[in-house]
């Protein structure tokens, strides 16, 4: 029996959807509901019908799950950034196992291999060190914080409790200013209005804080109130101006400009000191980062006289830890900018057994692997859409005794391990790492081997 827009209908809550919604059950049909958890059962009204589902609103919630947490946000319900804060921690974790569990078995057609419990955080707050809000005009006052769910409208935050409280302080002076001296924010229709986004890195050890101005052209009204009130902040070492003059949804330019401080802050990760620069990217969870390395690390099991390819390596995060404990390593990378910040970052550790260069993985691996340049391990960390099948393919021709793949979505790692099993890999150990408290997201791990050579 099916349902009809309009409709009121009880329900049960079963699991959770890719962007932390209900999935609910009526007789066998699946109806979607925001800002519920499984375990309620609630009366939904149904608000949209297609064939096969349909999307509800809640009426009301007649009894409340065991794992129904009350959000610490008070924006939980308007901003979406944190879509599964109102579910405890402990059950987040489970979740997001059961997430990539599901994955491996549904797409990967991979059944005989345990999924370890999620790795999460003690204290599971404040632990982003970069954040990206936009900015707009509403009743010539400024708003600045994270875009409402499904729309351009921004809720204007105060305080993120998953931000550094660093951020929080910057992001409530900048608004001051542009408030106080009427500075126009970019409007994306006339393409008009000098202020697009704020963007703030944070160094986890230090609290060396770099705070990013992106403009719509090189003008910034009143450059030196910015500079005067940022740097009564004692953790602000870094102002810079970048500028975007770009449709779309892309942030930074690249065009930068140092308004004040250094072009870069430093911070390390195991005892390893990292540039970061306004355009390289750098794990966002500091914490977790550490832990997702030294799985990476204990994966690749190396003796020390292994070559290793490090693919997607960003400012050489990843490629630093692997190359004290191996003899050479080769870090790719497509933005021009990381690979050399990550020059920088092996020159600084006197690191000399790390070679990076600047290309597409799928483009750069065929040619070195064509000119005899072959690893004994390789390390993936690819974006969210997975691996070329060309590098793939270039892997598996290369036969490296072990693969280390860390994925930060589980439907492309499972289809990618599928391809890997099919030829001739077996998986030795599976990790998911929380680096994304109260979000659906996870980070995997996992360890590969050559089967001949599998232990």
């Amino acid at each position: 029996m099916s349902v009809e827009k309009g409709d009121v209908v009880k329900v049960n809550v079963v699991d959770i959807g890719s962007k932390g919604e209900g999935i609910c059950k009526y007789k066998d049909f699946t109806i979607f509901v925001d800002g519920v958890v499984p375990g309620d059962v609630l009366e939904t009204e149904i608000t949209i019908k297609k064939k096969n589902y349909a999307n509800g609103k809640v009426v009301k919630i007649l009894k409340e799950s065991d794992i129904r947490e009350t959000p610490k946000c008070e924006y939980f319900d308007s901003c979406g950034g944190c879509q599964i804060q109102n579910i405890k921690y402990e059950e987040q974790l489970k979740y997001k196992t059961n997430k990539v569990k599901s994955a491996i078995e549904r797409i990967g057609k991979i059944t005989d291999v345990e999924v370890y419990d999620t790795i999460g955080m003690e204290e599971p707050y404040h632990y982003r060190n970069k954040g990206q809000f936009p900015i707009k005009m509403k009743n010539n006052k400024a708003q600045i914080g994270f875009y409402k769910v499904g729309t351009h409208e921004i809720v204007d935050l105060n305080e993120c409790i998953i931000q550094d409280e660093i951020s929080n302080k910057v992001l409530n002076i900048v608004r001051e200013i542009i408030n106080e001296n009427r500075i126009s924010a970019y409007n994306e229709k006339s393409r008009k209005g000098v202020l697009r986004h704020v963007v703030i890195k944070t160094a986890y050890h230090t609290k060396d804080t770099m705070v990013i101005i992106v403009t719509n052209g090189r003008d910034l009204p009143h450059i030196g109130k910015f500079v005067n009130r940022l740097k009564e902040v004692p953790e602000v070492k870094s102002l810079i101006q970048n500028v975007n003059k770009q449709r779309g949804n892309k942030i930074l330019g690249l065009k930068n400009y140092t308004l004040y401080g250094d072009d870069y802050i430093l911070d390390d990760i195991g005892g390893i000191d990292f540039e970061i620069s306004p355009l390289s990217f750098f794990q966002v969870n500091p914490r977790q980062t550490e832990t997702l390395y030294n799985k990476t690390l204990e994966f690749a099991d190396l003796k020390g006289d292994e070559t290793v390819f490090d693919l997607y390596c960003g400012i050489g995060s990843i490629s630093l830890f692997l190359a004290k404990n191996a003899k050479k390593v080769y870090g790719v990378e497509v933005v021009a900018q990381s690979i050399r910040d990550a020059k920088r970052n092996a020159k600084r550790n006197g690191i000399f057994n790390a070679e990076f260069v600047v290309g597409k993985a799928e483009e750069m691996i065929p040619k070195l692997y064509a000119n005899d340049i072959t690893a004994d391990v390789v390390v993936l960390d690819p974006p969210r859409k997975g691996c070329e099948t060309r590098l793939l393919d270039t892997i598996i021709d290369m036969n490296p005794k072990k693969i280390v793949y860390v994925s930060c979505k589980p439907s492309t790692l499972a289809r990618d391990l599928k391809y890997f099993v099919e030829h001739n890999y077996e998986i030795q150990e599976i990790q998911p790492v929380d680096m994304f408290p109260h979000s659906t997201h996870v980070e995997t791990v996992v360890g590969l081997y050559r089967k001949e050579s599998a232990k």
